[in-house]
């Protein structure tokens, strides 16, 4: 997804962290762009600006915003400040790339997509794995199957941390997934249900499972975890004909086809007796992965987008998307993994909870 870019473009990264300086390298690697930095840490400008000479710092955000000379903000604060400062680059007048989760309520999630439109300014959200070559390839797998019956899908994404002080694991980890699930899927889930545990013993769930029911009866499983000694990153999915897996930590081989299924051939049966199934036992083959960086691919789309006059393939909506699941998975943790039905068509209420689109079912209402 390398568009070609042709025009100049001044971009601004908003903090500066373990993350940002990813978008700093990236950008700053790019012909025919300005990279500037801003970040409250004047010990962080230094070293920024020891590493790459060509970019401008500066702790000023209000200031830096006012120039003419910056077309794009990227925003890799906190979570929690993703709101109140993506908000403020779109008021500016910028076209935004925040990184996810988009927002952490809702109603935020909500504000700032008007805020884009409102200003005619792109809104994009990071979520990266969506622009890695080897996702890419599990959809065109998928795609390409005549019959495709999806089962099931699940992932699992665990490590000994980073260990986050502003959002739990949950937040910081599952929204990856729940992106790539709804991408691959082409849907967004009906209800959710998750547990976790607060393994540290502090305030913040540090391990948890999320299953989510998507259309069709199609089940998806999300296991995230900061303490676990084993790093996995795994998505599995499961068809009538074929299972599927994406190991990011495979380097040689990312993608693995396993040409094998179960499925019934009668849809009905009276008795367990006549149930019949067809079994189909094929090949396992790796097909050709073009490796490409993920990050790369995605700021280049971004540029690609806005010369273009065209949204992003990870626009404001589709985080939105995945904010209204990560809602609904806080009221099922709070609830000991009671199923949370998300309804889309609920009109908004006055106050600002960050649950006014998540409704309980009344058969599972307390």
């Amino acid at each position: 997804m390398g568009e070609f870019v042709e025009r100049n473009f001044g971009v601004l990264i908003v903090g500066c962290g373990y993350w940002g300086v990813n978008y700093v390298r990236v950008f700053d690697e790019l012909p025919n762009v300005q990279v500037s930095v801003c970040d409250q840490r004047s010990e962080r400008l230094q070293e920024i600006q020891n590493r790459f000479r060509n970019v401008t710092t500066t702790t000023d955000l209000q200031d830096i915003l006012k120039s003419d000379e910056i077309d794009i903000a990227i925003v890799c604060t906190g979570a929690k400040t993703h709101h109140v400062v993506a908000s403020a680059c779109l008021k500016a007048g910028k076209h935004v790339l925040v990184e996810k989760p988009i927002a952490t309520t809702v109603a935020d999630a909500k504000e700032m997509i008007a805020i884009a439109q409102e200003n005619d300014v792109i809104l994009m959200v990071g979520h990266t794995f969506l622009y890695n070559s080897a996702v890419q390839k599990v959809d065109a797998v998928m795609t390409s199957e005549e019959q495709k019956q999806i089962y099931y899908l699940y992932s699992r994404r665990t490590n000994m941390g980073p260990i986050r002080p502003d959002v739990n694991a949950i937040w910081d980890l599952a929204p990856h997934d729940v992106s790539i699930f709804n991408h691959l899927l082409d849907s967004t889930p009906e209800w959710v249900s998750a547990v976790g545990i607060k393994a540290l013993q502090n305030e913040r769930e540090d391990a948890g499972f999320i299953s989510l029911g998507y259309p069709n009866g199609i089940v998806g499983n999300i296991h995230v975890s900061w303490v676990d000694p084993n790093k996995v990153r795994e998505l599995v999915v499961v068809s009538n004909s074929r299972r599927i897996i994406f190991d990011d930590l495979n380097s040689l081989e990312p993608v693995k086809v396993f040409e094998k299924g179960v499925t019934p051939t009668a849809p009905e049966a009276s008795s367990f007796g006549e149930h019949q199934f067809l079994i189909r036992d094929g090949d396992i083959f790796s097909p050709k992965v073009e490796m490409s960086e993920p990050l790369k691919n995605q700021c280049l789309h971004l540029l690609w987008c806005i010369e273009n006059n065209q949204q992003p393939l990870t626009d404001g909506q589709s985080g939105l998307d995945v904010v209204k699941v990560m809602a609904a998975v806080d009221l099922s943790l709070q609830r000991n993994g009671t199923p949370v039905f998300i309804n889309t068509q609920a009109p908004l209420e006055e106050d600002e909870s960050a649950y006014r689109n998540i409704t309980l079912q009344p058969e599972f209402a307390c």
